[in-house]
């Protein structure tokens, strides 16, 4: 007896849904839409965290209205354009490849690069100094 109670039990709080998050959308396919949009959007702030990860106030006022603008029928193109023309190409997650971008695809590897060469050039030295010694 205690089996099937314990059984019946787990069901219904399986079955059971958590409400939605305040200013969620009610409609799930909606809400679902927003949350993807958030994943590919960078914190104006925080920037190397999603709006969707991030817990500063500008990244909770862009959730916001991102749903807003989901739930008044803009398309996501139109929601990122949107942003693009407010914070500029940094917002989204994996801005285009376009000369004025340059710099946010290939500067990390640059800096790389640039440490390694130093990198190589002290140790090298460093070996000429040892040998004269």
């Amino acid at each position: 007896m205690r089996h099937v109670l314990l059984g019946l039990f787990l069901l219904l709080c399986g079955s059971a849904q958590a409400a939605p998050a305040p200013g969620a959308l009610s409609n799930p396919a909606m809400e679902t839409r927003a949350r993807a949009l958030q994943k590919e959007l960078r914190c104006v702030v925080c920037q190397g965290e999603s709006i969707d990860e991030s817990n500063a106030p500008i990244a909770a006022d862009i959730r916001k209205l991102i749903r807003e603008r989901i739930a008044s029928g803009d398309s996501d193109k139109q929601i990122k354009d949107y942003l693009v023309s407010r914070y500029g190409d940094f917002v989204l997650m994996k801005p285009p490849l376009e000369p004025s971008t340059w710099l946010l695809w290939f500067g990390p590897a640059a800096v790389l690069l640039a440490g390694g060469g130093v990198g190589a050039i002290v140790v090298t030295r460093a070996r000429k100094r040892a040998r004269t010694i």
